[in-house]
């Protein structure tokens, strides 16, 4: 069996980088296994204007960069692949990557959650040029413009009210002739002079060269197609944690998510703690998954220190 490091941090978000800042400075030496798609969400981000200290905002890629930088700095180590496997059945923990093994004290789990997208090659070609996931991230840059949200359900409804405090108009997108949301969020909707529907509509091919000029749509009963002006598409259709590692192995709630004790990042496995988007669906916020990536930090040097006092009075 190998050396076993002290912490092993499976991921790269936010989240995790958060984590290997606070758990170098803290001499845990920890090994990040920052995966292909290194970063997270931000990296497919153009303009970051709501992370504090960057007044005049930031590329998310370059926010990424001085996150990973910074834990650098302070002596993490990183691995750039992906976790093939891993055994948390009891520390120390195991992981795989490739042939290799990798044995670890206690383990901070940051792999977010994937939004869920259309699957069309021209909403990967405008993703931050117009197309957007997230409407905190994103609705102030639609001032006094027409919008589209993507969806039916509750996430959808909540962006479009939030973002009516900024567009001029959103209309809602929905495959369905009625909605799926709960009828709280519809009869809000239904009750917003800026929100619109088109029903039995599906989202065809995203229009524009360099940004978002209108979604062709097709009606879903007739068949006919026809193009809606917006500047701006909010796909809403919800998200997918990254939790396919850990079936099994930890406790996940009914949508996938890591469950996470109250006011903490502790999983149901002592001494593997979880943060950011894999166990919070509410906010999913950089700042927020930064936050909770320093508290699992602090809760794992706190537990490996309780561990090794435990061991020495034994």
């Amino acid at each position: 069996m190998p050396e076993p490091s002290e912490l092993l941090i499976v991921g790269s978000g936010p989240a995790g980088l958060t984590a290997a800042i606070y758990a170098a400075r803290a001499n845990l030496n920890p090994l990040i296994v920052e995966g292909l798609g290194a970063g997270g969400q931000l990296m497919l981000t153009t303009d970051v204007e709501n992370f504090p200290g960057f007044p005049d905002g930031i590329l998310g890629p370059e926010l990424m960069a001085k996150f990973r930088g910074q834990a650098e700095r302070f002596g993490a180590e990183f691995v750039t692949a992906d976790v093939d496997r891993v055994d948390l059945e009891g520390a120390p923990f195991r992981a795989w990557v490739g042939e290799r093994e990798i044995v670890a004290e206690s383990v901070v789990i940051t792999t977010g959650a994937t939004a869920r997208m259309l699957g069309l090659p021209s909403e990967q070609r405008l993703l931050g040029h117009g197309v957007s996931t997230c409407a905190t991230c994103d609705g102030f840059f639609f001032r006094e413009q027409p919008i589209a949200v993507i969806g039916g359900g509750d996430s959808a409804l909540e962006e479009a009210i939030f973002l009516t405090k900024f567009a001029s108009s959103v209309t809602v997108v929905h495959r369905r002739d009625e909605l799926r949301g709960s009828k709280i969020m519809q009869d809000r909707a239904f009750a917003n002079p800026k929100i619109s529907f088109r029903w039995n509509a599906e989202v065809k091919e995203m229009l524009g060269d360099t940004k978002v000029e209108a979604l062709r749509l097709r009606d879903t009963v007739t068949g006919d197609t026809s193009d809606l002006a917006v500047n701006g598409a909010f796909v809403a259709i919800g998200h997918t944690p990254n939790t396919s590692l850990f079936v099994n192995q930890l406790d996940l709630d009914e949508n996938g998510y890591i469950t996470t004790g109250a006011s903490s990042t502790s999983t149901s496995v002592e001494g593997v703690f979880a943060a950011g988007d894999v166990q919070d669906h509410v906010f999913r916020q950089a700042i927020t998954a930064a936050g909770t990536g320093c508290m699992a930090a602090i809760e794992a040097e706190r537990w490996l220190e309780a561990r090794r006092h435990a061991t020495a009075l034994a």
